[in-house]
């Protein structure tokens, strides 16, 4: 069979989600882009970061975790700017989050998380911290986890 190719190489894998960053980095850096440069260097030094601490290579869960910190870290700050009366710095940070919260994959909706919740109950969880530490590595970056800890309290209570 001469010419022909196995399916994986036929089938390319999608890059990592570092990858993806990297790439869209260096695309931002030949764009001038100042802000989207910015954000993007800094998350993938504090995956770099974490890769050290780690001691291992970071899979795209563990990014995902990263992109949600920085997400988070920087809504924070665009609330505290606000109630200072900081508009200015506050709509930087938004945009530097919208930047981040692109590279998240599929948010879940409350129905979805519930209908996991029930999975796991019915699978034999019976408490809540042990179907919290089944749901996290599901929903993480994709479902707000205090919400997700309300869920659970909810379907678990009697």
């Amino acid at each position: 069979m001469r010419g022909t190719f196995p399916q994986a190489i036929l089938d390319p894998v999608p890059p990592s989600l570092l990858a993806r960053l990297r790439g869209d980095l260096s695309a931002a850096r030949r764009a001038r882009d100042r802000e989207t440069t910015l954000v993007l260097s800094t998350v993938i030094a504090e995956a770099r970061n974490r890769e050290i601490d780690q001691r291992r290579t970071l899979e795209d869960g563990d990014i995902v975790e990263v992109l949600t910190r920085g997400i988070k870290q920087r809504r924070g700050a665009a609330e505290q700017a606000r109630r200072l009366g900081r508009s200015d710095l506050a709509d930087v940070e938004e945009a530097q989050a919208d930047v981040l919260e692109a590279y998240l994959p599929e948010a879940l909706d409350e129905q979805e998380v519930r209908r996991l919740v029930h999975e796991l109950i019915e699978g034999g969880a019976t408490d809540m911290g042990e179907v919290m530490r089944r749901l996290m590595p599901e929903i993480r970056g994709r479902f707000d986890g205090g919400v997700a800890s309300r869920i659970v309290r909810d379907e678990l209570s009697p």
